[in-house]
């Protein structure tokens, strides 16, 4: 676990460094973004100390020969001013829709390690910068463990994000971000690239939204897109619920899918 252990210090140093640097008992300024569903941010850009979140999710795609239900949990929390942390779990379970198809095992997909500092905040302009990074440790299938390793790879994901609210309703986010994946069976390193814009409309007096994420992603060179309408409805001052649709554009081997997100702010 030498790869975690990195990331921990790392963050830690970070924590500290920052803390020491900029820290006051003053609430810094904060512009309120529409953030995405599907592929969400680790914290709310230009997050406050004391700020923290659970989601809960459910993805469920037909795949050629058989359907994937994906489930998640995740902690998001804000130990100082605008830097956000993340930890999330992620599971897969398959079903088999021919009955002659080879189809995947079950597995707990991956956990991830994320952390998300807001460098720019302005109210002025209504637009926050941030930079962030997401340590992703990838795991066997259920039916191998004790049978083979039990890390199948790690994925470096750096990344960068820029928001602007223009007027009070409209919302545009733009996510970039390398991934670069050791494979430990192979000791091969692949490098992907991942490019998710969103536009959201926040019904005035409310929290609740409207609006759309194009997932882009370039795996091994080749360029998938998946378009994801979506809906945000805030049930109390501490409850919200996210669906959303993915219509994949050129993935032959995927058709429609639905995702669901549960978020609670203690």
């Amino acid at each position: 676990m030498t790869v975690i252990k990195t990331y921990l210090t790392v963050v830690a140093i970070f924590v500290f460094v920052i803390n020491s640097i900029a820290q006051t008992d003053t609430k810094p300024d904060k512009v309120s973004h529409a953030e995405p569903l599907y592929l969400d941010l680790v914290r709310d850009l230009g997050a406050r100390k004391g700020e923290k979140e659970i989601n809960f999710g459910a993805d469920f795609t037909n795949i050629t020969n058989y359907k994937r239900h994906a489930f998640l949990v995740e902690y998001e929390f804000a130990p100082i001013n605008r830097l956000g942390f993340e930890v999330e779990a992620d599971l897969s379970f398959f079903k088999r829709t021919n009955p002659n198809s080879e189809i995947p095992n079950h597995k707990l997909e991956c956990l991830r390690l994320s952390s998300q500092y807001s460098f720019f905040v302005s109210t002025k302009l209504k637009t926050t910068l941030a930079v962030g990074y997401t340590q992703i440790i990838e795991f066997t299938e259920f039916k191998n463990y004790g049978k083979i390793n039990f890390l199948t790879s790690t994925v470096y994901n750096p990344f960068f994000v820029a928001a602007k609210r223009w007027g009070n309703s409209f919302h545009t986010l733009s996510y970039i971000s390398s991934l670069l994946e050791h494979d430990f069976a192979r000791n091969a390193i692949h490098l992907n690239w991942q490019v998710n814009t969103s536009f959201h409309y926040v019904i005035p007096q409310t929290k609740h939204f409207i609006g759309v994420e194009l997932n882009k992603e370039i795996n091994e060179g080749k360029f998938e897109l998946t378009v994801r309408p979506q809906l945000k409805m805030k049930l109390t001052s501490k409850l919200a619920v996210g669906v959303v649709i993915g219509i994949p554009v050129n993935k032959h081997n995927e058709s429609y899918s639905s995702f669901v997100r549960i978020i609670y702010e203690p």
